[in-house]
């Protein structure tokens, strides 16, 4: 199918909205159709190049270059389309985007250390993390995803893993906050610091993740 997306072809240059081809979901992937996407600093560090692997670690991972790539990685959509193996969403799910994939199962998700899980490690490799191949295409050249969700498009084929299922009465655009700014700042809190009752607590600037790790303290 076609639809149309926000590209990136290189640090230190505009964000450009082209019409792309995707290819219909292989097993464990999902087409979905995002409906809104929230425009995180780290979209903006691949514009800088911050968030930029340098070529040696490209290299190690097998990549030639992280561009072009379609941004965001904040989001919630319907999803549209689902591919053999899929059993946690169907067409006409809600969902939110999952921009660390994780698969639930594993020893390191089933102890709450999602963050460790291997489909994680494939974010900045090329392809899919289902199987390494290319779903999205400019020109008949690939595009990449960022961490491999690529919401600043109007549809992208994702894998399973990188979706959670939401009630369909939840606003979407509430679902696209949760999916990173909210997540971040409350697991700043109650996970990377670890705040227990008692403990004072400095939020240093409140802004979208600041305010979230306020009430996760």
């Amino acid at each position: 199918m076609k639809t149309r997306a926000a590209v990136l072809f290189g640090t230190d240059q505009p964000w450009q909205v082209e019409e792309i081809d995707i290819d219909p979901p292989k097993a464990n992937e999902v087409l979905v159709e995002w409906k809104v996407a929230g425009m995180c600093h780290s979209d903006e560090h691949l514009v800088t190049g911050d968030m930029v692997p340098p070529p040696e670690a490209l290299a190690m991972m097998g990549v030639e270059s992280m561009f072009p790539i379609i941004g965001g990685h904040e989001g919630a959509g319907v999803v549209v389309e689902v591919g053999p193996g899929v059993s946690t969403v169907q067409p006409g799910d809600h969902v939110s985007a999952s921009f660390i994939p994780s698969c639930g199962r594993c020893r390191y998700c089933s102890t709450g250390r999602q963050n460790l899980c291997d489909n994680g490690a494939g974010t900045f490799a090329g392809g899919m993390i289902t199987d390494g191949t290319h779903r999205h295409f400019l020109n008949g050249e690939p595009v990449g995803l960022m961490a491999k969700v690529g919401t600043f498009a109007n549809h992208a084929c994702v894998a399973e893993n990188s979706v959670i299922k939401v009630e369909p009465d939840l606003p979407l655009e509430c679902v696209a906050l949760v999916s990173c700014g909210v997540a971040t700042g409350w697991g700043s809190a109650t996970k990377r610091d670890d705040v227990a009752p008692g403990d004072t607590v400095v939020v240093v600037g409140i802004g979208g993740i600041g305010i979230n790790a306020v009430q996760g303290a």
